[in-house]
């Protein structure tokens, strides 16, 4: 719960890079809103929807039990994937279990995945993953929450290699996500050589964890709070080397947004931080109200640049200026490359 209260406080950072990327009009897209078609392509993790939930709660007793329930109804109503929080406390504690299982109880066919750090044993993957008979699980990699929470890890030897054992040895796929800080491309890589399903590139922009956690140390690690790589730049990072399914998180905060993030090379997109808010702030029936207009917005937008699927995004032009381009210009991509495609 002070995970929580801290992530409404500190609001989001907003500093995705995607305010760098202008889309290129299309004045005759030949086709209309009926004729598009949202369902990403998303290889063995079948999602029905562009947009999921992403990881934010559990095991913090009641309160996030119903809060939990809220999130998997809507997601149950909208035809979302939802991720749940870090399951650790409750492989630690039984107690903390309901607040789980409780996603399950209340979505009985949808889409969930399961989430443990990458410190994780193949016994705890399974046994995450049996706890909301989960369809997917995340393994989240937050080195940099890690290191500024007070009572945090200090060693993080050894964990691509767990994260291939789990991989191997649990019977769902495996997502890897960062938390807020971005995948590069030479992570992004090393994970490629693994069997890992998907990346979710959960860059910086969004929920702080670094601010988050300095709010609950007594001397701050102030460097850490502009550490990570956005996520605009964290897309074509990963993208570039990671062949499976890219998911992007970080900081997205509507379908404009979403829109920008498929063009770059994303496959489905996660929000969290926006979700939680209007879930905490106006209730389940807003939230839900949301989701339909992002799937509106979003239907809406593609009409007007002629893409009538979200692969099609993927070879839509669009010009990238400011902060993004000297990025990603000086990381050895080609910014003018998204510019100048074609679906045709």
């Amino acid at each position: 719960m002070d995970h929580i209260q801290f992530a409404l406080s500190t609001s989001q950072e907003s500093r995705t890079m995607f305010d760098d990327i202008r889309l290129v009009h299309q004045a005759l897209p030949g086709l209309g809103v009926e004729d598009i078609l949202l369902q990403p392509e998303t290889g063995d993790l079948h999602l029905k929807s562009p947009v999921f939930i992403n990881a934010m709660t559990g095991g913090g007793g009641a309160e996030t039990e119903r809060l939990n329930a809220l999130l998997a109804r809507a997601a149950k109503e909208t035809g979302m994937a939802m991720a749940v929080g870090s399951q650790m406390s409750a492989l630690k504690d039984p107690a903390e279990r309901d607040t789980y299982k409780i996603v399950r109880k209340e979505n009985p066919d949808g889409i969930l995945f399961a989430n443990l750090g990458s410190e994780a044993s193949v016994q705890q993957a399974k046994e995450a993953v049996e706890m909301i008979e989960a369809n997917a699980l995340q393994i989240h990699l937050n080195v940099i929450q890690e290191l500024t929470m007070p009572e945090g890890d200090r060693d993080f030897k050894g964990a691509l290699e767990r994260i291939q054992q789990i991989a191997d040895q649990v019977n769902v796929p495996v997502i890897v996500k960062e938390t807020g800080f971005g995948i590069s491309r030479e992570a992004a890589g090393q994970l490629a050589a693994s069997d890992i399903a998907a990346i979710d590139v959960s860059g910086f922009g969004g929920t702080n964890f670094a601010s988050i956690e300095n709010e609950r140390r007594l001397r701050k690690l102030v460097y850490f709070q502009d550490w990570g790589i956005p996520t605009a730049a964290a897309i074509v990072e990963a993208d570039s080397v990671f062949g499976k399914t890219i998911f992007a998180s970080g900081g997205i905060r509507n379908a404009l947004d979403m829109l920008k993030a498929f063009i770059l090379g994303a496959d489905a997109v996660g929000l969290a931080g926006s979700f939680l808010r209007i879930a905490m702030e106006k209730g389940e029936k807003e939230l839900i109200s949301e989701i339909y207009s992002l799937y509106e917005d979003l239907a809406m937008m593609m009409t007007a640049l002629g893409a009538k699927s979200l692969s099609e995004l993927a070879h839509c032009p669009a010009v990238i200026s400011g902060e993004l381009f000297h990025y990603l210009t000086v990381r050895g991509f080609d910014p003018s490359s998204f510019a100048n495609r074609s679906k045709n």
